[in-house]
């Protein structure tokens, strides 16, 4: 006799556990979502299936992750360098990235085949709140790398909080856990990471999964069939009325996705690994590049994109305002037609997100404006030149008060600025000058900076390159 059966029976009648699993794993679903188009039901599983790695994982890199401004560095290397840690490291970075892919498949799955509709409509509320959730906590933990993209990158998230109207002040303090970046900031983001949010979204996912229970699995929609508060109930009960459990029959994808997702994730990280720690934060640094990770690389290129004048409009209201519509959808559209050949707009409005989301993540992959300061100077065989000619003092002048790493010259140097080689095609020297000394547009003045001599050296540098570029 098993022992512990007697301990499962006396658990069972006080907690009603089989009831519960017996109830979860019979309850009916459409005959149509066994069929073919049953896989498209599988992405809130998987999605789910990502949260799990990420709790285990993540359960695992706290039991060696020191979360304080003088270990947390030191103890992110410290796993890299073990080959269990790496594989853990790895796991939970693309464990997070295929959670918000998920997520984001879900969510537009379910809005492309109006499953948001009656009676559903608060299902997409708690996935919307989910969504948030989740960007949230993958956000919290590039922090936790301590390194200098983490830490610059928060320092840059709290002066974009300072510019909400009210309360910009208290949401930035919130931030840092104080008026600046120190061992609360760690201290805080280490607690939503790992507690906060976590918790949130086990609450909200219960949740969802009751009304998914409460409410039924959505059926692949018909064209013409319109979803209507009156008679869609009793349409849905005759479905179920000649359905199927939703075990075996709705699990069994479900089961081979999630061994599939979870055998990608460990293949990546063993196959690519995990981010590199980076460089360690430097606070006196002034080449620092803070870039987020990939899923926040459109708003960091929209940021950067966007007219002056429009900062607090992009910054602020943009992201709240996707937001707020998000959430409202199964409210301002409740009824009508699911299927995505009858609402050409939603496809419209799904190519479009996922085209801008995609354009403006390849440019913030590989970003024109962020200044390459590791570019070097051009040498002055490259320009034909002595070594102490006037020609190569420009050019190591241009070099070194970080010209170069605005402005490309004979293709060295960074894409922010215009490209310089040709500079006295399009201008004279007097025009030229001027905007070295007074500043141009966005480039700051150098009049303190630089004197007499030096700006004739650069001149004969700038004007040497168009001539190498004409020379045949």
């Amino acid at each position: 006799m098993n022992p512990l059966r007697p301990i499962g029976r006396w658990l069972d009648r006080r907690l009603g556990l089989s009831d519960i699993s017996r109830h979860t794993l019979e309850h009916p679903i459409p005959r149509e979502n066994t069929g073919r188009k049953g896989w498209l039901y599988v992405l809130g599983a998987a999605t789910l299936t990502a949260f799990i790695v990420q709790v285990v994982t993540g359960v695992a890199l706290a039991t060696t992750y020191i979360a304080a401004p003088q270990h947390a560095y030191d103890s992110l290397v410290t796993l890299t360098a073990h080959p269990i840690g790496a594989l853990l490291r790895g796991m939970h970075y693309y464990g997070a990235s295929a959670m918000v892919l998920l997520i984001f498949a879900h969510m537009t799955r379910v809005f492309l085949m109006g499953s948001y509709k009656y009676p559903r409509e608060v299902n997409w509320m708690t996935g919307a709140i989910l969504l948030g959730l989740t960007l949230a906590m993958a956000g919290t933990g590039q922090l936790l790398r301590w390194n200098e993209d983490g830490v610059w990158t928060v320092v840059v998230w709290a002066k974009f909080a300072e510019r909400m109207p009210f309360i910009g002040e208290y949401a930035a303090r919130f931030i840092l856990g104080g008026d600046t970046l120190s061992a609360s900031t760690l201290t805080r983001f280490f607690a939503l990471h790992v507690f906060v949010f976590p918790a949130l979204i086990i609450g909200f996912v219960v949740v969802h999964l009751y009304l998914v229970l409460r409410q039924g699995i959505s059926e692949p929609p018909v064209p013409g069939e319109r979803v209507e508060r009156g008679t869609y109930d009793r349409r849905y009960d005759a479905l179920l009325r000649r359905g199927r459990p939703y075990f075996p029959f709705g699990t069994w994808r479900e089961a081979v996705t999630a061994a599939a997702l979870v055998a990608v994730i460990v293949a990546l990280a063993i196959v690519v690994g995990p981010v590199p720690p980076g460089e360690p934060p430097n606070p006196t640094s002034v080449q620092a590049d803070p870039k987020p990770d990939w899923f926040y690389l459109w708003y960091y290129t929209l940021v950067w994109l966007k007219p002056p004048a429009l900062e607090t409009l992009v910054m602020i209201v943009l992201p709240l305002g996707v937001g707020v519509v998000l959430f409202l959808i199964p409210l301002l559209f409740p009824t009508g037609e699911r299927s995505p050949s009858r609402r050409p707009w939603a496809i419209v409005t799904v190519g479009a997100v996922v085209l801008t989301f995609a354009v403006l993540t390849a440019y913030g992959v590989n970003p024109y404006w962020v200044p390459d300061f590791d570019t070097p100077a051009v040498s002055a065989a490259a320009l034909g030149v002595a070594d102490d000619s006037d020609v190569a003092h420009g050019a190591r002048i241009f070099h070194d008060r970080r010209c170069q790493s605005c402005h490309r010259v004979l293709d060295a140097g960074g894409r922010y600025g215009p490209d310089l080689t040709d500079v006295s095609l399009r201008l004279s020297r007097e025009e030229t000058a001027v905007r070295i000394v007074a500043g141009y547009r966005d480039m700051p003045a150098y009049r303190d900076t630089i004197d007499a001599r030096e700006l004739d050296a650069l001149m004969a540098f700038l004007w040497a390159t168009a001539e190498r570029v004409k020379a045949p």
